[in-house]
């Protein structure tokens, strides 16, 4: 690798450079092995050493932000303050970090992640040991650093994950992200512990803040000589492509449209459900198949608009949003009446053992197996690796779904045909004292009543 193959935000920030060099043969002793590198540029040692130093530095963020909690009343008292003028020390710091975890999700996004959090850790570090100096009369003071220690924070909480990130993938990285997000329960209750107990110790609420000071400095010191920083995006890329950065604005609007996509769905959920209901109630007037009915129209109306949202899904944002909310909006008709329906044709002592039923077969046959089935489909038609190919293939699989939408609503079709009946049956069942028994009779089992066989 040459020198001008390494972009400022790949090249680890005071890390042994010389890890990159190839064994040289001084004449002394033989060349020693290189450890094989991912794509990432970091090898797997190194990448599981950056996630125990990520952890300890998460641990140690929620030790500092529980501290104070460990040792309020002794602040309360300190500077007599009422309860809710001590909750302003919680409300400052969220605030803080709040809003400027999205300053350094873009600085985290340009620039050299290792470098920002070393600078927001040593900065954290300082403030917070400042605030244990606070007089009695300058609670004003107190507020203001740990409204510093957000910035810590923020620079650190929102830039970690995506180290993590770039040296993991699938499995490796869910299991990577669970342990370094176990550092919150542990961090917090360590916070409130080592608070607590070390102004016991001292008889001073103060030492309690100068503790995780001196832990952050020792952060900083580990990551600047044992993390290294991982190429973005550089372990799940494509070989033809190359990643590049974009504006913020950019950013925000493709990020916008997995909030599009959640908001239509909250909104198709309400307006299907609540108009299926109303034309259910209307239609019941003229037939009393109308449940069924409502949720055949509901599902054959819907296969059309799925099929043009997968088919526009690259040819037109604004058509394939459109066409998504009218196929949500038909898909959720049947929501609230499939519930009624199971309910009205199962007599009362047996409705809880038909939800369990209906519970087990609707996620067997949905979406117990449907990822599955799609990923399969998707997998016998791409024929490369390639992007275009990815993205066809997962759009010609997703047309299944459109296909069970119209078996699906065939089937309701068919439970027209019998809705009526079922029904009456429920309604009219009334339980019978002289229900048959089953006795043998010569080595055989047969019915009789039970008037018969009592004396």
């Amino acid at each position: 690798m040459t020198g001008t193959d390494v972009s400022a935000d790949t090249t680890p920030f005071f890390s042994d450079d010389n890890e990159r060099e190839g064994p040289t043969d001084n004449g002394v002793g033989s060349p020693q092995p290189e450890e094989e590198e991912s794509a990432s540029g970091v090898s797997d040692k190194r990448a599981k050493l950056t996630v125990a130093v990520l952890c300890y530095i998460n641990l140690l963020n929620y030790m500092d932000r529980f501290t104070v909690a460990g040792v309020l009343p002794d602040i309360e008292h300190f500077f007599s303050i009422s309860d809710g003028t001590s909750g302003l020390l919680q409300t400052v710091f969220i605030c803080s970090y709040m809003f400027l975890a999205p300053l350094f999700g873009y600085l985290g996004d340009r620039y050299n992640r290792k470098l920002i959090m070393c600078v927001g850790i040593f900065f954290w570090s300082l403030v917070t040991l400042a605030s244990s100096f606070v007089g009695k009369d300058h609670f004003w003071a107190l507020l203001l650093t740990r409204g510093l220690v957000g910035v810590g924070e923020a620079s650190y909480s929102t830039i970690a994950p995506t180290i993590i990130a770039d040296l993991f993938i699938k499995e490796k990285r869910t299991n990577m992200l669970s342990v370094f997000y176990f550092a919150i329960p542990v961090g917090s209750g360590l916070g409130y512990i080592v608070g607590s107990e070390v102004d016991d110790v001292t008889g001073d609420w103060h030492w309690a803040l100068r503790v995780t000071p001196g832990l952050g400095l020792l952060a900083v010191i580990l990551l600047l000589f044992v993390v290294q920083e991982p190429k973005r995006g550089a372990i799940e890329a494509h070989p033809e492509h190359t990643l590049h950065r974009t504006s913020w604005l950019a950013d925000i609007k493709a990020l916008c449209r997995n909030l599009i996509f959640g908001i239509i769905t909250v909104v198709t959920g309400i307006l299907g459900v609540a108009s299926g209901v109303q034309v259910s109630k209307k239609l019941r007037i003229k037939t009393p198949r109308a449940d069924p009915l409502v949720c055949a129209a509901g599902l054959l109306l819907a296969a059309p608009f799925l099929y043009l949202s997968i088919m526009f899904a690259q040819a037109s944002t604004v058509a394939t949003y459109i066409f998504i909310f009218l196929g949500e909006t038909f898909l959720s008709m049947n929501w609230a009446i499939v519930a009624d329906i199971l309910l009205y044709v199962v007599i009362p002592t047996r409705r809880s053992t038909a939800e369990a039923f209906q519970i087990v077969l609707s996620h067997l046959l949905g979406d117990a197996i449907s990822p599955y089935l799609i990923g399969v489909v998707s997998d016998s038609i791409k024929k490369s690796d390639s992007y275009m190919w990815e993205f066809r293939s997962l759009q010609m699989s997703l047309l299944l779904c459109s296909f069970v939408a119209v078996v699906g609503g065939a089937f309701f079709l068919a439970t027209a045909l019998f809705i009526e009946k079922d029904r009456q049956l429920a309604e009219n069942y009334v339980p019978s004292d002289d229900a048959p028994i089953v006795v043998p009779k010569r080595g055989r089992s047969t019915k009789v009543s039970v008037s018969s066989v009592l004396i």
